[in-house]
């Protein structure tokens, strides 16, 4: 049996709705969890109740906590023997919040209503938490068959020991405790635990001191682990989402609404405000001269502890503008003076021109809206404190991350200390907009006047089209005069600005890679014209360059070379902006808006997101000894991608860092990855950057924005899960803080009724496979576009982003997938064996019902959809207790992570073309034949019985087709002069009848169907 409890502090209450008609209420809670239900005092005449008592509940599978919520009741005692206390409210907490002892804290939970026409008000304290001590009882759980209310002598008891644990029986009742339990309430105490051991054992009277564990000896020992499963889509408890109840700019965060502080909210509302002192150096003037040759390469460091940033330096000047901002985090602060030291760039050794010198306290706090800080001239001192020559221009003060400095500023927090990576700009914080992206639809006619080095042979005529990187062609076309017919459309992506080219080239197949081209045409993409519908494009006749031509209008050389028989291409050119061009997996799209900005809708809602921090992350690298991370986060919405500032060398970064999103579509999909620079081991070799490394993935959270409920507040740690080449394995857990808010309800609620994708997916749909080819296409663009932004996101970045992989073969997804299709047929299935059993009469009380059921259905057919529908609104009002108290998040049972085999993960890891050895690959492909086959089977199977229903009339078996047809005559005649209702009912009782009416051999339809002819004997 596990040692595992669930220990529950009932503390307060505050501001309760006054039910005893004076004003005021007796209020007691009454706790349910896992069968058991605990009850604390009643406190009389007292709106702001204290309790301070503790109950510890037995959880009797562990594996089964998340699906477990604890229910706390509080309700208004009402004296007498059949009076029923009133509801005063009550909180429900779900097993995924639940968490040790060390982490527990009390919260203030808003009281809910237990019914529609309630009227509630207050809020309950509680501390919630679990435990595994082994020497902690649960406390004795009440009658289940008692009542409500609360006997007087219970009540009375409660009140006069509020600090010792109340046994309300005698011995002589506490011997049959078949009719009677055992009431016992833990409320808090100072006393020590070893004296309350002692005191324990040697009691033996009817008052017993309560067992106190302090704060300490719980922190001491090990949690154990647990697991929590829900179902068939459950995973470990360490893999599940978390709620908290961080302190955010806005104030304290309990069940997703926010507690107001006393203070007035930030801008920055849903991150926890960090403090900075702000340094920004402008500019110098009249600095002296270090040099002999009377010249000066002046650069400022500012120094605060171990901690330094340095300017670039100038070279030959005495007035120097740097405007450079510098920001040390208040919580690295090792140091109550700051310098601002002017140094001299020299070969050897740099020198030392002038410092200012600041006193923290007297540094003033500035707080957004204000104005920004006007900086002010001071003099540089030397090493005595005595006034140099020359002025150094500062603005100091202290703000938070709301600064309009703290983007661009350099972060004490994001690198190292002394002789680190000081003004490095691959470490702040940025918003990228990936680029406008613009199918290009190129309709190759047809080509006239072809000219033919060997006139003696048809030439096999294709066009090749290219835009940047891209390459497509038409198929080959054999030529029996000079022209060439194909109407055939090339799809490509192109993005804003339009600075490539469309080139077509007609070449003519001569052999097996062997190919001679006839002719090109350079076109430029701003010169096509734009459609934002389907509308016609009017067609242009090219003239043909000569093939090692490179203008992008033919020259007039040629022009007077081939003007009466110039080679010409038919095209039909358009830029089709009518279609949202997919750089993402359809599942998760986080856009689905068409190209052109005409057609764009207004926004539906804003979403927030708030990046927290991360914990317990697993470390990348080794410095100095000792693992760590350099780490970022990257969240990607629309075309927004923002990037967090780098922490350095920390496994519990702290970013807290807010942004906000236009919300266009609700069934889209909001990434937040988490990743390890390695920016931060670059080496400059011969003036050029040299990093052999990527930046490595921690993990990435997905929240679809549709699960979301408007105006709430989501709280969660999320845990970063990443599948290895040996499993999956748990990186951290990232802390977010997200909103979602409705600006528009009528505009989102219709569009549900909305086509997902553009209108010209529908009206002109693209194969997949041309989906598949202009997603890569895609992602290749925004991918180099984000690369050459400062500071720059990676193509691993943006490619683990947007799932760019995820197409590719996998053992793994396949098998997920397959159980996840059987996972939605389960109610079919169980729906199946319940209607079998029904038949097989193994309820005869059910299957009786069922037949009166079905008989009044028969008989009134009109009742059955409103009885459908009906149902269903039910099951529907059902759920809604049950319903998800956070969005989802990646799980390993559904995704087969956590029982996959280590050959199937290698497979997911190899490069394509593959580069695994010949045995490895030959044991692959068998597998691969094997699963195969298996397909294959299941697709034959089907087709049979298709085609034996098509042998019906087809009278290839004619014996068959005579009785069928025969069949069909009395059928149809049968059907005719009987009512419908009649043969329903009939044919109901005759599949539910009894089964000593029922033969173990197959029924004569099936055995008929099952001998009609089908075509697998005419397969090789």
């Amino acid at each position: 049996m596990t040692n595992l409890k669930l220990g529950v502090e009932v503390v307060s209450a505050h501001n309760l709705m006054p039910k005893d008609g004076q004003g005021s209420s007796s209020s007691y809670v009454e706790l349910h969890f896992d069968h058991q239900k605990f009850r604390t005092t009643v406190k009389e005449k007292d709106l702001d109740p204290v309790w301070n008592e503790t109950f510890y509940f037995n959880i009797s599978d562990p594996n089964n906590l998340s699906n477990l919520t604890l229910d706390a009741h509080v309700y208004n005692y009402v004296k007498g023997p059949q009076s029923k206390p009133s509801s005063l409210g009550k909180v429900t907490i779900t097993g995924t919040s639940f968490v040790p002892y060390s982490d527990a804290v009390v919260f203030h939970y808003p009281l809910e209503k237990r019914g529609i026409f309630s009227r509630v008000r207050g809020e309950l304290g509680l501390k919630v938490f679990i435990t595994d001590d082994p020497s902690i009882r649960s406390s004795n759980p009440l009658p289940t068959m008692e009542s409500s209310g609360l006997p007087n002598s219970y009540s009375t008891q409660a009140q006069t020991l509020p600090n010792f644990i109340t046994n309300t029986f005698s011995k002589k009742k506490a011997e049959s405790r078949d009719t009677r339990h055992t009431f016992r309430h833990l409320p808090n105490s100072d006393r020590p635990p070893q004296q309350q051991q002692q005191h324990r054992q040697s009691s033996d009277s009817m008052m017993r001191e309560p067992i106190n564990y302090g704060v300490d000896e719980m922190r001491a020992r090990p949690q154990a682990p647990m697991r929590m499963y829900s179902g068939t889509s459950s995973q470990p408890l360490e893999y599940a989402v978390k709620e908290t109840s961080p302190y955010l700019g806005g104030g304290r965060v309990v069940g997703g609404r926010v507690i107001r502080a006393d203070k007035p909210a930030s801008t920055y509302d849903l991150v926890e405000q960090m403090h900075f002192l702000f340094v920004r150096v402008v500019k110098a003037r009249d600095l002296p001269t270090m040099d002999a040759t009377g010249s000066l390469d002046p650069y400022v460091e500012v120094r605060l502890g171990n901690y330094k940033g340095v300017t670039r330096h100038f070279v030959k000047t005495k007035n120097p503008e740097w405007n450079a901002v510098f920001a040390f985090s208040k919580e690295r602060m090792q140091s109550s003076v700051l310098e601002v030291v002017v140094k001299d760039k020299d070969l050897i050794k740099d020198d030392f021109v002038g410092f200012v010198r600041f006193d923290l306290n007297d540094i003033p706090t500035r707080v957004p809206p204000d104005s920004p800080l006007a900086p002010e001239w001071y003099r540089l001192e030397d090493n005595k404190g005595e006034k140099r020559r020359g002025e150094l221009m500062l603005a100091v003060w202290i703000g938070t991350q709301a600064d309009e400095a703290f983007p661009d500023a350099w972060h004490s927090d994001a690198v190292s200390p002394i002789d680190g990576l000081a003004g490095s700009t691959h470490i702040r914080s940025k918003v990228y907009h990936s680029p406008r992206l613009w199918y290009v639809r190129v309709n190759v006619i047809e080509v006239q006047d072809l000219i033919l080095a060997d006139r003696n042979r048809f030439p096999d005529v294709y066009v090749k089209g290219v835009i940047g990187n891209q390459a497509l062609k038409t198929k080959p076309v054999q030529s029996r005069t000079s022209s060439a017919f194909w109407n055939e459309d090339l799809m490509f992506v192109t993005a804003e600005p339009f600075d490539e080219h469309l080139v077509l080239t007609v070449e003519d197949r001569m052999g097996h890679n062997k190919d001679e081209s006839l002719g090109k045409v350079i076109i430029p993409l701003n010169s096509i014209e734009k459609r934002a519908d389907d509308r016609v494009v009017f067609s242009h006749w090219y003239n043909l360059q000569k093939p090692y031509s490179d203008d992008v209008e033919p020259s007039k050389k040629d022009h007077d070379r081939h003007d009466r028989f110039a080679t010409r291409l038919h095209l039909r050119l358009c830029l089709d902006g009518g279609y949202h061009v997919l750089d993402e997996s359809t599942q998760y799209s986080s856009d689905l808006r068409p190209t052109a900005k005409q057609l764009w809708k207004s926004s539906v809602g804003i979403l927030e997101l708030g990046i927290l921090n991360a914990d317990a992350l697993h470390p990348m690298k080794t410095r100095d000894g000792k693992g760590t991370s350099d780490t970022y986060c990257v969240a990607k919405y629309g075309q927004k991608w923002v990037r967090t500032r780098t922490i350095i060398d920390s496994l519990n970064p702290k970013y807290n860092e807010q942004y906000t999103w236009e919300v266009f579509d609700t069934a889209t999909v909001l990434t937040v990855g988490v990743f390890d620079s390695n920016h931060t081991s670059e080496k400059v070799v011969n003036g050029h950057t040299v990093n052999g490394h990527r930046d490595m993935k921690v993990g990435k959270v997905r929240i679809r924005i549709s699960t979301l409920e408007t105006g709430r507040v989501y709280t969660h740690s999320y845990p970063l899960l990443v599948i290895h080449p040996s499993g999956v394995k748990k990186m951290g857990e990232l802390h977010l803080a997200i909103r979602f808010s409705c600006t528009s309800m009528m505009n989102m609620m219709y569009l549900y009724s909305k086509p997902l994708l553009p209108k010209m997916h529908y009206v002109r749909p693209l194969t997949i496979t041309q989906l598949e080819v202009l997603r890569h296409q895609a992602v290749n663009i925004v991918a180099a576009r984000l690369g050459r932004a400062e500071p720059p996101l990676r193509r691993e970045v943006v490619e683990y982003m947007t799932d760019a992989h995820s197409h590719l073969w996998s053992m793994r997804r396949s098998k997920a997938n397959f159980f996840r299709l059987m996972s939605v047929f389960n109610g079919l299935f169980a729906v199946a064996k319940w209607f079998g059993e029904v038949c097989m009469w193994k309820n005869p009380i059910t299957t009786v019902l069922v037949h009166v059921l079905y008989l009044m259905l028969v008989c009134f057919p009109e009742l059955i959809l409103p009885t459908v529908f009906l149902y269903m609104f039910l099951i529907g009002l059902w759920n809604y207790r049950y319903r998800p108290k956070y969005p989802p998040h990646m799980n390993t049972r559904i995704s087969y992570a956590d029982a996959v085999n280590p050959d199937e993960l290698d497979e997911e890891f190899d490069t394509f073309p593959t580069s695994r050895g010949q045995d490895t690959i030959r044991m692959r492909y068998d597998r691969l034949r094997s699963v195969a086959g298996r397909i294959q089977t299941v697709v034959g199977d089907i087709a049979t019985q298709g085609e034996r229903i098509q042998a019906l009339l087809s009278w290839r078996d004619p014996r068959a087709t005579t009785i069928f047809v025969l069949f069909c005559l009395v059928a149809a005649t049968v059907l005719y002069a009987t009512p419908f209702q009649v043969l329903a009912a009939a044919a109901g009782f005759y599949m539910m009848r009894h089964p000593r009416f029922r033969h173990k051999l197959p029924s004569a339809p099936l055995n008929f169907f099952r001998r009609l002819p089908a075509r697998t004997d005419s397969m090789l």
